[in-house]
């Protein structure tokens, strides 16, 4: 009798059903479950440039970019070479390094709101000490974010559900109390008559100045200048998380895109070059307040680690270079163009090198018109660009991202599974 041949994916199959037994879930991040796209996920064994390769051996066009980070490319020579060469050097010390220093000027040296930085090892460890710090600085408690926006797995931002200008927290995860969320407040992203509103008596908003974790969402025209003048009017501090888009959209983050200066910026993702990190910083009055300078206790055992500091100084130093952001602009309106011209019934938000095709005939300009969106056509479509060799962010609240690594052959490749995903999925 005939042998049956094996499913594409099964060495990935094989490796969930391993890690259902030891890991929840089989995954060690909620998203990668692909559950949002109907499938079970496949287990990634190496990438390089613009692609990566699962347990199979299976090659994929990446426009998930390890959700941001990879903006010059998995595996980038420069970054793999000076890792390389820090290795021997040791992997961690818990003691001050050159590197770091070297590290922290040039976060300064883009961003002009940063006069003084302090790291950690992930962006909401950075959030955490950050919105700590806000509370310290101005005696107050609230802190006031948008529904629908992201800030890390931390207790008190767990909160989006609610309507109206101040409505509380209310805890969107089990295991989060309500004394967590209490003196959270939530509004609509832009919806600045509503922030106005909730800033009163508050210590600082905390906003993603282009939403990237409902879906790519830009601010709308005079929305985070309007936040900046309602900070300076109520003595709130405006806290940019920048995880995502610092050193993506510009240099000097969404900041320099559109002008606004932050009290507090929160980075993480490309600054670590693949290597887990985040910093936070600002004006040095509101730094002081932290230790050892201040009060404010935050600390962190592998902050400013030697390896992720080489590597984030690595990629900080590719993208100086002239032509960078020009190329990557290009890259996103190419990424832009292909799903156009696919006839795929979406609505793009694109800034830059990071879009979201949302599967709706309206504009998406906060989290109810984000989750709106045909989400089951988004994961068949999801499913067939899989099958076809194109990897798509699996859920349709995350961003796609280009990187200086993709190149005609990588769009034509999406061209061609796009039109495939399209046709099978009936849309």
């Amino acid at each position: 009798m005939p042998v049956e041949p094996s499913p594409p994916d099964a060495r990935s199959r094989e490796l969930f059903a391993r890690a259902r037994q030891v890991l929840v879930g089989g995954v060690n991040s909620p998203v990668r479950a692909m559950r949002g796209i109907g499938r079970d996920p496949l287990f990634i064994d190496r990438a390089e440039g613009a692609h990566v390769w699962d347990a199979d051996g299976t090659r994929y066009v990446d426009f998930l970019a390890s959700w941001g980070p990879a903006i010059t490319g998995h595996a980038d020579p420069l970054v793999i070479g000076d890792v390389r060469d820090a290795l021997p050097r040791g992997t961690s010390y818990g003691a001050p390094t050159e590197r770091e220093v070297l590290f922290a000027e040039a976060v300064v040296e883009a961003f002009p709101s940063i006069e003084r930085l302090r790291m950690t090892s992930s962006g909401s460890e950075a959030v955490m000490g950050a919105v700590r710090l806000a509370r310290a600085a101005t005696g107050r408690e609230a802190i006031v974010k948008a529904e629908g926006g992201y800030h890390g797995a931390v207790d008190g931002l767990l909160a989006q559900a609610g309507s109206g200008a101040t409505t509380l927290g209310v805890p969107t995860s089990p295991g989060v109390t309500a004394g967590a969320t209490a003196a959270t407040r939530l509004v609509p992203y832009n919806d600045l008559a509503a922030a106005e509103a909730a800033l009163e008596g508050a210590a600082a908003i905390i906003i993603e100045p282009i939403a990237g974790n409902m879906g790519v969402v830009p601010p709308a025209p005079g929305y985070l200048e309007g936040l900046r003048a309602a900070c300076d009017r109520t003595g709130a501090l405006l806290i940019l998380d920048e995880v995502i888009t610092g050193f993506r959209v510009a240099r000097g983050g969404a900041q320099e895109l559109f002008g606004v200066r932050a009290d507090l910026t929160v980075l993480g993702k490309i600054i670590g070059g693949g290597l887990p990190v985040g910093a936070f910083g600002g004006r040095a009055e509101v730094m002081s307040e932290l230790a050892p300078d201040g009060p404010c206790y935050q600390a962190g055992t592998l902050s400013g680690n030697p390896l992720a500091t080489t590597a984030g100084l690595a990629v900080m130093c590719r993208l100086a270079a002239p032509g960078t952001y020009e190329r990557l602009e290009e890259g996103g309106a190419r990424l832009e163009q292909v799903i156009r011209d696919s006839g795929a019934p979406v609505t793009i938000n694109r800034v830059g090198s990071m879009l979201t095709p949302f599967l709706t005939d309206r504009p998406v300009t906060d989290y109810a018109g984000a989750t709106a969106c045909d989400t089951a056509l988004y994961a068949a479509i999801a499913r067939g660009l899989l099958a076809r060799g194109v990897y798509p962010p699996p859920s349709q609240f995350e961003a796609w991202f280009v990187s200086t690594a993709h190149r005609d052959d990588d769009f034509s490749v999406l061209t061609t599974a796009l039109a495939g995903a399209l046709d099978e999925a009936g849309a």
